[in-house]
């Protein structure tokens, strides 16, 4: 079953009695998953395991749940931030299905948009936060991804919701796609509600109050973030308007987490969209796969195709035809890139003193 057949399946678009079925069955597996969690929960919560300190402050940027929230680019502008403030971050990651130790689609993207970051990849973050402190001239670190990964302590839990699918469709992997119970949360310093722009208001209420109802303590730290479209960027690394594809049609191509809000944003970003091919997340590009995604765009009379810098920096040949759509992260709402900003401030200062 491939992503999209199982996302179709889990939130139950998927009718009849072979889906009914499926789901029972995941549900049960969810059982096991909780109990496993529950365990592991209870051994850091009776210090049976040990909380790693790292010599700088940690800030981990995370998920509650599967899939994309928009983690790489939050990564990307806490980095930036800190840059802003005068100090000197370094990024550890897992390094999640990266091949032959090779870097992985985190990695290359985050190597275009802080060419300057350095960046240790190793599924043992308390390895890596030891070396990137040690080869680097580093006074903060970023952890990718690190919202389930305890054995390291943070100075700020930054936990994403993306308001397109906050929770998961309510269920624990399998049957749905939560990581940990909504209890989780109270681990959290401050939660940020990505695509805040691609949902209506009071589903953002709602999301707030479920949030807030889980983890009262993120009261005044609940901040909603979209995506802006910035421009388009080549395999070869030429930038352009976003301008020059508004008057054609165009054919979208991704294997992210969420391929749906991708599309949205483009469409936001005024778009002709012809047609899509979606891919599994971090799916690895053959000559075969373009092949085939540039005879269907050719089918739709699309004569450029637009996909993610996730996606574009996975190429390894030079389609002219290729573009990926650069987003930056936008805090819509008065005063929460402040309020982001002074968080930042105060676990930085708050560790060197």
């Amino acid at each position: 079953m491939d992503e999209a057949a199982f996302r179709r399946l889990i939130s139950g678009e998927r009718r009849g009695v072979n889906a009914d079925l499926l789901r029972t069955a995941l549900r049960t597996a969810s059982i096991g998953y909780r109990a496993a969690i529950g365990f592991r929960a209870v051994l850091w919560k009776a210090g049976l395991r040990r909380v790693h300190q790292a010599t700088v402050p940690v800030i981990s940027v995370g998920n509650l749940t599967t899939g994309g929230t928009g983690k790489t680019p939050l990564v990307a502008l806490v980095c930036r931030m800190l840059q802003t403030s005068g100090v000197s971050p370094g990024i550890i990651s897992r390094g999640y299905r990266s091949v032959d130790g090779l870097p992985n689609d985190e990695k290359l993207v985050l190597s275009v948009q802080c060419p300057d970051v350095p960046h240790e990849q190793n599924s043992d973050r308390v390895a890596a936060a030891a070396s990137i402190s040690r080869d680097h001239s580093v006074n903060a670190i970023v952890m990718d991804d690190g919202f389930q990964h305890r054995r390291l302590h943070r100075d700020l839990d930054i936990v994403l919701i993306d308001a397109t699918n906050p929770f998961g469709f309510g269920h624990l992997l399998p049957r749905g796609l939560l990581r940990e119970p909504l209890s989780a949360l109270r681990r959290a310093d401050a939660a940020l509600i990505t695509r805040s722009d691609l949902v209506s208001e009071s589903d953002l209420m709602a999301i707030q109050a479920t949030l807030l109802q889980n983890a009262p303590g993120l009261d005044g730290r609940i901040l909603r973030v979209a995506f802006r479209p910035a421009g388009l960027l080549s395999v070869t690394r030429q930038r352009s308007e976003l301008s020059s594809v508004r008057d054609q049609p165009v054919f979208l191509m991704t294997g992210i987490g969420n391929p749906e809000a991708f599309a949205a944003t483009c469409r936001r970003a005024g778009l002709q969209i012809a047609g899509s091919r979606w891919f599994a997340d971090h799916h690895h590009y053959s000559d075969s796969d373009l092949q085939a995604v540039q005879a269907e765009a050719r089918m739709t009379d699309a004569k450029r195709i637009v996909t993610t810098l996730k996606d574009l920096v996975k190429l390894r040949e030079a389609h002219e035809n290729v573009l990926a759509l650069e987003i930056t992260p936008d805090f819509p709402v008065a005063g929460q890139f402040e309020t982001m900003n002074e968080l930042i401030r105060c676990c930085v200062t708050k560790k060197a003193g």
